[in-house]
């Protein structure tokens, strides 16, 4: 018995209970991953229990000689592997680096573009129940209605009347490719800053399947543990010129000290980044969302702009002439995980959605290719056609944890 299982039962049998559900069940979600058993360790460890607020030789707290050089170490990977001249690793989530990077760059009440967030933006690129929404004046730039795609013309003529001070490009739920360049000539012709949110991307961007925002970007923020499959977390990279705004935005004016045991994670993530195995994945995701793709509109399903260019697919429930919070739990009850969500245009709240969005990254770490899209696409087609079926979740969830308990889930070696 651990030593977790004799003092706290209640949560060391949450955790098992985890552990199965993760091994049974198919992961499509596409902001969720799998860390490495390295990564799991590293996160684990008794970093935990050190203070070290302030950076690399000029910390707080004594004792930091070995917190040193795991923070170190995350910085020159870092910068390493997405050829930045200047990493904070230290922000504890996508959204804390979100919010350094914008004390860093403006000040409240200034005007700042991003994608609204009913047609793919996220919570802190202008929501107004958030903190971005709350102390800046955020312009929400939209997809064509047509195509559900950016147009770039629609957005350099609305920057051009709004003049905001910063734009922000990147996304949660936007299946097509991002020019950073185009929206690097139209901040440039409006005298703005460009932000790249690359959170979804950055294990694409790392591993060469989509373009980087590093010539392009002044400020890169992002977090570690999607497509990068690294600990759940955050970092900022940014230009040599922004290096000091962006640390004293992140320490002291948002966060006191840093997870340490979360940044030793971080670095083990950006060191199996760097590996030439990690392009073969970064690859086999996009190949791996496509065949999903294909498979789903072969089988009479809608997708938002017919299909997808990078890890993620955005599916129009409608289709199937159910919500996506409907589609969410049917599919939950047969052992397929995706999310609800919003489509570009959409008549119903972001708490029912007519959509559902689907994702490569964690059934790609477990193995999974082409084929097993296909036979993943098929059960998916089978729950959405008839989601109250007398039987049919239940036969799906049987078949899916037979299925997937012959791919192992990375960092779990049983359930």
């Amino acid at each position: 018995m651990s030593v977790l299982a004799s003092r706290d039962p209640e949560i060391a049998g949450a955790i098992a209970n985890e552990r199965v559900r993760q091994v049974e069940t198919l992961e499509l979600i596409a902001s969720e991953n799998y860390a490495s058993a390295a990564v799991l360790e590293a996160t684990g460890s008794v970093f935990t229990n050190k203070y070290a607020e302030g950076y690399p030789g000029k910390r707080y707290y004594a004792g930091n000689q070995f917190a040193d050089v795991v923070e170190t170490a995350a910085i020159d990977r870092a910068k390493e592997l997405f050829g930045v001249e200047h990493a904070n690793v230290q922000p504890t989530s996508g959204a804390e680096a979100n919010m350094a990077a914008y004390f860093a760059t403006i000040q409240p009440g200034d005007t700042v573009m991003g994608l609204s967030l009913d047609q793919g933006g996220h919570l802190t690129h202008g929501s107004p129940v958030n903190f971005s929404g709350r102390l800046y004046n955020f312009v929400p730039y939209t997809v064509d209605r047509e195509t559900e795609a950016l147009d770039l013309a629609a957005i350099r003529i609305q920057a051009k009347a709004c003049q905001p001070k910063l734009i922000v490009a990147g996304y949660t739920a936007y299946p097509r490719a991002i020019d950073f360049a185009g929206f690097a000539e139209i901040a440039k012709e409006v005298g703005a800053l460009l932000m790249v949110d690359m959170s979804h991307i950055a294990g694409l961007i790392a591993g060469g399947q989509h373009m980087s925002p590093q010539p392009y970007a002044d400020i890169i923020t992002t977090t570690t543990h999607k497509t990068l499959r690294g600990p759940r977390g955050g970092m900022i990279l940014c230009r040599a010129e922004y290096a000091d705004a962006i640390d004293k935005a992140v320490f002291p004016g948002t966060q006191g000290g840093p997870h340490l045991h979360t940044i030793a994670g971080k670095a083990v993530c950006f060191r199996e980044a760097l590996q030439p195995e990690f392009k073969v994945y970064a690859a086999k995701i996009v190949e791996n969302a496509s065949a999903l793709a294909d498979a789903l509109m072969a089988g009479g399903l809608r997708l938002v702009s017919g299909g997808t260019d990078n890890h993620l697919i955005l599916m129009d429930c409608n289709s199937a002439k159910i919500s996506g919070l409907k589609a969410q739990n049917a599919l939950q009850g047969a052992g397929i995980i995706a999310n609800k969500n919003t489509i570009p245009y959409d008549t119903r709240s972001p708490f029912i959605g007519s959509g559902l969005r689907l994702g490569t990254p964690a059934l790609t770490s477990r193995g999974m290719g082409a084929a097993e899209m296909q036979r993943v696409a098929a059960w998916i087609c089978r729950v959405m056609k008839d989601p109250d079926g007398d039987g049919v979740r239940e036969t799906v969830r049987q078949e899916v944890a037979d299925f997937a308990r012959t791919y192992p889930v990375p960092g779990i070696t049983d359930a």
